[in-house]
């Protein structure tokens, strides 16, 4: 017997899946997030199923701890050890402003100034040695920081992207005296050039490290007194797994993991049902996620900024997130204006219809009023609250604050608002970066993403909606179906004309056994090693870089600038062939694949009834932009394979409600999966 399980922290709910590759069979779970300590959550998930966790081949986890940690600066006392002068760097930043459009706003750096420190060192933008490393500086820089009660150490000199000495010294150095692992050398996280995007991401790596690994420990040894003996998998930003071992050492790259997580599961879905061209969108209980898989790969950037003024600059799956979940609640706003998010109730006290004490009204709630959910069909329901209560709470709340009576015209006025919010930032992953809607279909999960999908496919013109097996869990899926991943970047930064090719396939040689080196060390079975390769070029003088694939380690000039050419003129349709091209990146993508998982296991072919009105449970007024309609509600366990019906239609299942509206077409596909058209 083969059992994987994988599971989802996220911020109102935890998901549970867990396959049985021998007998095809699944077993699912969803409750309440723990947020005091995720761990609580998880081990409350795997006691639901009743697993015996004795019996499990691989666990593999996605969490939001090191992503919380940073939001909430929950995060440890870190120390930084610089080149003389330069102590300042990341709190100087790039000249922004924490509001574009005010003189208003703080930044605070994640590094207190008396905690950075400055050493005798300096090394040139051609590598060489300037000033040698002054090691008695480098000893009392050391001691001050562990008398200033710092648990964690960055490492951080100027230029060290092209020659690292003097780092790799000063990390000897501390090591000897330094207490715990915690030591983060800044051009072994990320080898590329930008002093201040280099020093932010080790600082930020250093910061969560310790609790990343807290974190860990104590989950594994709680697994570990269950009878789990097999190493823990966590999921990474990058949309890989990697080892429970070592997940520490690189902890920032466990930002994003959630996200990741579903993307990764968007692209294994949508490509066996014949999409490779998707736009995901996850709608939780607190935040909605969208990003993009084109050509069956995840888009995949080193560019994220998580809030202000701290950039990560390691490969993450390309993710824009706001402030939209089934919990963000509404208010009117200073202005008088209707606003719905960011701020959300989360899994305590939750919307009102969750009976846990909530008072604000959210879009759970407004959709609850409109007949789009079924009052007894919520989950983590823990004292039931009257439909009339909810909607007097829209009154009292938002209502007399806007001159509205009506509790249904309040609602819609709120699903109106989300909607236009989420479409916004659909438009930022698709339009705003060259790229047709029109050309994509819309993958839509979480436990609130169905519910709107529709009405945001119409907004965008996208012509399908693709909704998983398991939109709820969906999340957890994709943490079974991820593969084992490391990537690797390194900064050439020299114009086209005068790159040693030699050296550039060197680079990508070094980059290529490093990644196979760690895999094998992680001892995760794998079936098949995939290597990636692409490169981040600009004109010189440009700030901005654009990244594109190539296919061969063995590079020539020409084939750079014909492919750079080419991207160009893909992504801002502009012909520039006077402007020479400057190398700047070179990136590699080690990735492991493990064995397929069988999704058609998420559906019960016992449960499917024969004919499609054997599915339908019910009658319900339900509102629509149209406005209310009467409207069959079926049961999406009972659809049979290559079932066609038309819309309006309330789809419900355990973990998400699907609303289609009049004049769509459902079809169910060979995997189970329900694709819309519009």
């Amino acid at each position: 017997m083969t059992q994987i399980v994988g599971v989802d922290v996220g911020g109102t709910f935890t998901d549970l899946v867990i396959f049985d590759t021998e007998t095809e069979s699944v077993k699912i779970s969803k409750v309440p997030s723990t947020p005091e300590n995720q761990s609580f959550g998880v081990m409350s998930a795997l006691e639901s199923v009743g697993v015996s966790l004795e019996k499990l081949d691989s666990l593999i986890h996605g969490t939001t701890v090191t992503t919380n940690a940073l939001l909430e600066r929950k995060v440890s006392r870190v120390g930084l050890i610089t080149t003389r002068g330069f102590r300042d760097v990341l709190e100087l930043g790039r000249r922004t402003r924490p509001k574009p459009y005010g003189m208003t706003g703080s930044f605070e750096c994640i590094i207190p100034r008396e905690l950075r420190l400055e050493v005798g060192e300096r090394v040139d933008c051609d590598g060489e040695v300037v000033e040698e490393l002054n090691e008695a500086d480098v000893l009392t820089a050391v001691k001050q920081l562990l008398e200033s009660g710092a648990e964690a150490l960055v490492i951080h000199f100027l230029h060290s992207y092209k020659n690292d000495s003097h780092e790799r010294k000063t990390e000897e150095i501390a090591r000897k005296i330094w207490p715990n692992t915690f030591v983060t050398r800044g051009s072994a996280l990320v080898s590329e050039f930008r002093e201040y995007e280099r020093g932010t991401t080790a600082a930020i790596n250093a910061a969560i490290q310790p609790v990343l690994h807290r974190y860990i420990e104590r989950l594994q040894e709680k697994l570990k007194e269950e009878g789990y003996s097999k190493d823990l998998l966590v999921m990474q930003g990058n949309g890989g797994t990697v080892s429970s071992g070592i997940v520490a050492e690189d902890a920032v790259k466990t930002v994003m993991s959630g996200p990741a997580s579903g993307v990764m599961a968007a692209a294994y879905t949508a490509s066996q049902s014949g999409f490779n061209k998707v736009v995901t969108y996850d709608m939780g209980g607190t935040s909605c996620d969208v990003g993009l898989i084109v050509n069956g790969i995840p888009q995949v950037t080193s560019e994220l900024e998580i809030e202000y003024a701290m950039p990560i600059h390691v490969p993450m799956v390309d993710v824009h997130t706001i402030g939209a979940g089934g919990g963000s609640l509404a208010l009117v706003n200073a202005a008088g204006l209707l606003q719905v998010g960011p701020e959300s109730a989360g899994a305590q006290p939750g919307p009102i219809c969750y009976g846990r004490g909530g008072q604000k009204p959210a879009i759970t709630d407004a959709n609850l009023v409109l007949g789009r959910l079924n009052p007894d069909a919520l989950l983590a329901v823990d004292n039931p609250v009257s439909l009339e209560i909810v909607r007097n709470s829209l009154v009292e709340e938002v209502g007399v604050k806007l001159g509205l009576k009506d509790a249904e015209e309040i609602a819609a006025a709120i699903v109106r608002i989300a909607n236009m919010n989420m479409a916004g930032a659909l438009r930022l992953v698709s339009l705003a970066r060259g790229y047709d809607p029109r050309d994509f279909a819309l993958f839509a999960f979480g436990g609130a993403g169905p519910l709107h999908a529709v009405a945001l496919a119409r907004e965008l013109g996208i012509p399908k909606v693709l909704v998983p097996m398991r939109p709820g869990i969906t999340n957890a899926v994709g943490c079974v179906v991820a593969d084992v991943r490391h990537d690797y970047v390194n900064s050439i930064n020299i114009p086209l004309a005068h790159a040693d090719m030699d050296q550039v396939e060197q680079i990508f040689c070094i980059q290529i056994a490093a990644g196979k080196k760690i895999i094998e060390a992680e001892g995760v079975e794998i079936e098949e090693l995939l290597v990636i390769h692409d490169v981040d070029m600009q004109f010189q003088g440009q700030t901005h870089i654009l990244n594109f694939p190539v296919q061969e380690t063995r590079l020539s000039r020409e084939s750079l600038q014909s492919a750079f050419e080419t991207a160009y003129w893909d992504r801002f349709e502009v012909e520039l062939p006077e402007i020479r091209a400057v190398l700047v990146n070179l990136h590699t993508a080690v990735i492991g694949r493990r064995k397929p998982v069988p999704l058609a296991a998420l559906t019960n072919a016992k449960e499917q009834k024969n004919t499609i009105d054997e599915c339908i449970t019910g009658i319900r007024r339900v509102w629509f932009e149209a406005g209310w309609k009467e409207t069959p509600v079926y049961k999406r366990e009972f659809l049979p394979v290559k079932a066609k019906f038309n819309g309006p239609a309330v789809i419900e299942q355990l973990d998400t409600t699907i609303i289609v509206e009049p004049e769509n077409q459902v079809e169910v596909d060979l995997e189970g999966n329900l694709i819309i058209s519009l």
